[in-house]
């Protein structure tokens, strides 16, 4: 099959190089333009498109199909197919009505549970037990398609956003190339979504990542994991951010500490443990302003902990 694939981050990488590695023909790439990123602020082009180049595949990046000039170009290519896969703009009816099979896109999660921005980190905040990567028709409705195929994962309680996000970009991959040898053998069966079983994962903001220590400590862990790597959860040590990049929930039977103060810590010489609403939280990797990431106990040689009230 001619394919256009249309992405932009490294969640959309391995998905084009599994067309790479088939026997399609890539006609052209889809990205966002460049943007201005670091101290610096200097243009970066984006995973996708340094992959493209580095395989000479033409590579365009319109603001936006609305425009006529943009439109035409991308139907001229006279595509069977287009593979969308975490672009960051949404397509126009005419750009999807543009490929003679139309769109399919690869998201982040088992449809229709978390439709939207940010299902990875909606799963893990969620406490899901299990999430994986659909393959649906792309409609002019956000993320409401037909379902072509999933790819299933069991989520472990080392799971991070951040690990997650790199397993499911795999499983996209996988799932895509499953897919485009069942779209060319006639083979393909859809699947309508149940409206009745959709929810919505909102864009992550900043204002999220500020624990309440008044949760449980089972609710807080899903956040840290849920926010690492980006906004990463945290709290205020003695009026400074202290960034929390992962911890685990500690049983304890000790009546008179879990009695303590929602943000009191409590320590040894090696961990550190702080009171939640329900339970205690231990804090396993930490990061202060302008410092590294390190975990507790060496941050425990230079800080005295014991007693300290976050948040």
């Amino acid at each position: 099959m001619k394919i256009i694939f249309v992405g932009t981050p490294d969640f959309a990488v391995p998905s084009l190089q599994a067309l790479l590695d088939s026997e399609h023909e890539i006609c052209a790439v889809y990205t966002q333009p460049d943007r201005p990123a670091g101290r610096g602020q200097q243009l970066h082009i984006s995973p996708v498109k340094a992959l493209a180049l580095s395989h000479a595949i033409p590579v365009f990046q319109p603001l936006s199909f609305k425009i006529e000039e943009d439109l035409q170009q991308l139907i001229s290519f006279n595509a069977d197919l287009m593979v969308v896969v975490a672009y960051g703009m949404i397509l126009t009816q005419a750009a999807l009505e543009a490929p003679k099979l139309g769109c399919i896109n690869v998201h982040g999660s088992l449809l229709p549970r978390w439709r939207g921005a940010a299902p990875i980190q909606r799963s893990l905040m969620a406490g899901d037990a299990k999430t994986g990567v659909t393959i649906m028709q792309i409609v002019h409705k956000l993320d409401a398609g037909d379902m072509l195929h999933k790819e299933e994962y069991t989520i472990t309680n080392n799971d991070t956003a951040s690990s997650l996000h790199d397993t499911l970009a795999t499983l996209g991959a996988i799932g895509l190339a499953k897919v485009l040898t069942q779209i060319d053998s006639g083979e393909i069966q859809a699947e309508v979504q149940d409206e009745h079983l959709v929810t919505y994962a909102e864009k992550l903001s900043k204002s999220e990542a500020v624990i309440d220590w008044q949760q449980s400590a089972h609710d807080i862990a899903l956040k840290v994991r849920g926010l690492n790597a980006w906004p990463v959860a945290q709290t205020l040590y003695q009026d400074k951010v202290l960034r929390i990049w992962s911890s685990e929930v500690i049983e304890t039977s000790d009546q008179q500490l879990v009695a303590l103060t929602p943000g009191t810590v409590s320590c040894t010489h090696k961990t550190m443990d702080v009171v939640t609403g329900n339970g205690l939280l231990r804090l396993l990797e930490i990061q202060l302003p302008g410092g590294k990431r390190m975990n507790t106990q060496a941050f425990l040689n230079a800080h005295a902990m014991q007693g300290i009230k976050l948040g």
